[in-house]
């Protein structure tokens, strides 16, 4: 199996004299994978040979050229605490308290980033979590174009308290907590999570090469030349705003932006602070302009424009020049445009900003939208500018690959990679809201994914628990087309592809108007069964799964497996939302079903049939669970 290459990067302070350093995974109270050789590593002066040891047991090391070291500890029984050192000549460091357990990585968007004090019930839950055998740790947000091998930021371990649980990942604690319980070992936990990124930006290097198409290639031409690059792009960007807008050559707003309707914008802040009543809730995309003058020598060189942090999704032209574009509503935009671009005399930004919820525009404040010529001189451009809105906004802008925290595999080489071989019991995965729409192959993305997790930490068979999305969004009166149960099924045929992982139904537990539910009480209940099953041998199902749908004498048959007893629909007794279809969306309808044991029998009511589809919807409802109370999730399969 391949190994991640890790490009070791030096510590910004001298090592030259000082005592050994340990990476802040490392830390005072860290827990430690049991039942495995223990990796440890960290900083030292280049060259210098070293002592680490736990537990009375030692193994030496020597730093190499850029100080950098690793050793491996003899596998350990769960316990403790224990003291981790590291000594040389130099002096030594020390890391107390140190368990040795289980430790679960937590990994994905916002609703695996929600912490205990936004969830349900969680004044009460909060006072009473007290586990000094439960410690959690938190990766700050960290994205990067290469692999990093260290964690930039201060992290910290600490133990399960009132006053460090509300911080904290809910859908995580509630999973640790509850196999707390049941192993009655140590457990670390391990919140690596971004909210709004999409998988592709978890994924390594090999997983981006299999499965990013052209974007992949247009990464690689960015790494080699930037301005080549981002011109690429934009030309993609504008092939995708003349198929939704018909508009033809030269008639595009940044080659043509007299055709727009344009006014004043009041000041440069985001857009719900303008005191506007048309902007004080709004969503959408808005076309934003400013025009500037240049003299000979200031236009004749590069330069670089800034534009303050905009939320959330830009692409920005000079004098029609796609020169940057990004997807974050954290980082400031500072577009470099390229020789040539500038013009003596008039010359203008144009900025397409797309905004999905909260705030959206410009953030200002108006000193940090500025032009840096290429001698540092700087032309403020904080003033005077315009805006259009856009009546009808085309979906599904295209995002550039090397995005900060949109791109791929910028946050797999900032949070994910910096954790190296660090021992792990399995991972929780919660994410694809950010995927819904997106073109290609979900299933196909999470199997890069964790065949590139399980290569960097050296477990073939680490185990993969998978949160099938929540429902958010409208439900349904008839069938639909919906985007949601899509992504869902193709996180079902992703973990049905692999024998490590588990698919957590999570569909029947959200919010239509909320895309954060708040109920991570009994989805971290869910994920422990499924880790119960994946990584403890437990005999215990984690859950109803569809099997398959067949043609019997008395209707359409459809079986699942993994049932605790057998079948049953609450509150009535029908199984709602089974749809029977033919070839076509137009060709589904409703079907009467009929829970038996582990299968659920549809009435055939003549029509063609050749599918059947389940919870078919973004917010679909739903009555059938088994004795666990536990629901199947959407599904689309073939009648054979």
């Amino acid at each position: 199996m391949r190994r991640l290459a890790f490009v070791l990067l030096a510590s910004t302070c001298s090592v030259a004299n000082a005592a050994p350093q340990f990476s802040s995974l490392f830390s005072d109270h860290a827990v430690l994978q049991r039942n495995r050789p223990i990796a440890v590593w960290g900083m030292a002066a280049p060259g210098e040979k070293l002592s680490v040891s736990i537990a009375g047991v030692a193994r030496s090391a020597t730093a190499d050229a850029k100080g950098n070291w690793r050793v491996e500890l003899p596998a350990m029984k769960a316990g403790g605490p224990f003291e981790l050192s590291a000594s040389s000549a130099s002096g030594r460091v020390t890391a107390s308290d140190i368990l040795v357990g289980d430790v679960w990585l937590c990994s994905g968007q916002s609703n695996m980033e929600l912490p205990v004090s936004r969830g349900l019930d969680s004044w009460n839950q909060t006072q009473s979590a007290n586990d000094p055998e439960l410690r959690v740790v938190t990766i700050p947000h960290v994205s990067g174009s290469a692999v990093k091998a260290t964690i930039d930021a201060p992290i910290k371990w600490q133990a399960i308290t009132p006053q460090t649980v509300g911080d904290f990942s809910a859908a995580c604690y509630y999973m640790a907590r509850d196999l707390r319980r049941s192993q009655k070992v140590p457990i670390g936990a391990i919140n690596a999570s971004w909210g709004g990124t999409p998988i592709r930006s978890w994924l390594d290097e090999t997983g981006a090469a299999a499965t990013g198409g052209d974007d992949y290639d247009q990464l690689k031409l960015f790494r080699r030349d930037p301005t080549a690059a981002n011109k690429a792009f934009g030309e993609n960007w504008a092939a995708w705003w003349r198929t939704k807008t018909g508009n033809k050559p030269g008639q595009e707003p940044w080659n043509a932006s007299d055709r727009l309707n344009w006014a004043a914008v009041p000041r440069i802040t985001y857009w719900e602070q303008w005191g506007d009543r048309k902007f004080a809730d709004f969503n959408g995309m808005v076309w934003m302009r400013k025009r500037f003058t240049l003299t000979p020598a200031e236009a004749s060189k590069e330069a670089t424009i800034s534009l303050s942090v905009i939320d959330e999704l830009d692409e920005t032209f000079v004098n029609g020049v796609a020169v940057g574009g990004s997807y974050t509503w954290e980082a400031p935009r500072n577009y470099r445009i390229p020789a040539g671009v500038l013009r003596a005399g008039n010359n203008e930004v144009l900025v397409n900003v797309s905004d999905g919820s909260g705030a959206g525009g410009l953030s200002g404040p108006a000193d940090q939208v500025k032009l840096t010529l290429a001698d540092g001189t700087v032309k403020p451009l904080g003033e005077g500018w315009q805006y259009s809105v856009v009546a009808q906004a085309p979906s599904g802008a295209p995002q550039a690959p090397w995005d900060s925290a949109q791109g791929l595999t910028a946050i797999y080489n900032g949070m994910i990679a910096p954790l190296r071989d660090y021992g792990l019991t399995g991972v929780a995965w919660y994410q694809g809201e950010a995927d819904v729409g997106r073109p290609g192959s979900y299933a196909d993305r999470l199997g890069a994914m964790m065949r590139g997790w399980r290569a960097q930490f050296r477990q073939p068979g680490l185990p993969f628990l998978i949160v099938s999305l929540a429902n958010f969004g409208p439900s349904a009166s008839k069938p639909v087309v919906s985007g949601w149960a899509d992504l869902r099924d193709q996180q079902r045929l992703g973990v049905g592809r692999d024998a490590n992982a588990a698919l957590v139904i999570a569909m029947d537990l959200g919010e239509r108007l909320d895309i954060h539910p708040a109920n991570k009480i009994e989805l971290g209940s869910r994920l422990a069964r499924a880790a119960e099953a994946r990584a403890y041998g437990s005999s215990t199902p984690v859950g109803p799964e569809v099997v398959g749908a067949r043609r019997t004498a008395n209707g359409i048959e459809v079986e699942f497996k993994g049932v605790t007893g057998a079948l049953q629909t609450w509150s009535g007794t029908r199984a709602l939302a089974f749809e029977l279809c033919g070839t076509t969306q137009e060709s589904c309808r409703y079907a009467d079903a009929v829970a038996s044991g582990a299968n659920v029998r549809l009435a055939d009511d003549g029509n063609p049939v050749t599918r059947v589809r389940y919870a078919w919807a973004d917010t679909p409802v739903t009555n059938l669970y088994d004795e666990a109370q536990l629901p199947p999730g959407p599904f689309q399969v073939p009648v054979n």
